[in-house]
């Protein structure tokens, strides 16, 4: 099955790349979760948008990426949670509020699909965070969670 996604897909592409799918994969769960559209003809023309768009919000190239990387790398990231009183936190950090911690610490607003956790973050204390910025650069800063008063 030919399809064009509209996201990024780890493992198989960037938002406006057309790639070949077994039909299964594409059918149940690519297309429904929003991550492709079917390719045709039409279709094929809107693949220009979507890389223009994503042109506008992505690293533009390897220098900027790095750029960016030294940003990240250098931020203290701080973020006060919910939490019992041994420590368990009501829920878990996800990566939206962690993309939020990054830019309320002074960092670039990132994309919260790009962040990397390293399991699921249930308890204070600090873990190691990756942000996949280019296909060559992956930028590792420590985030703090702490239990908020």
């Amino acid at each position: 099955m030919k399809i064009i996604l509209t996201q990024e897909v780890n493992g198989l592409g960037a938002p406006g790349d057309i790639v070949e799918v077994k039909d299964g994969y594409g059918r149940n769960y690519l297309l429904p979760q929003g991550f492709a559209i079917k390719w045709t003809r039409g279709a094929e023309k809107q693949v220009d948008v979507i890389k223009r768009a994503r042109g506008a919000r992505e690293i533009r190239d390897l220098g900027h990426a790095n750029e960016v990387k030294g940003q990240i790398e250098a931020l203290s990231v701080k973020l006060a949670v919910r939490a019992g009183d041994t420590g368990r936190l009501y829920g878990s950090v996800t990566a939206a509020e962690i993309v939020d911690a990054v830019r309320s610490a002074g960092g670039p607003a990132l994309d919260r699909r790009r962040v990397q956790l390293p399991g699921a973050v249930k308890s204070v204390g600090d873990y190691k965070v990756q942000v996949k910025l280019h296909p060559d650069v992956t930028a590792t800063f420590t985030l703090a969670v702490t239990a908020a008063k």
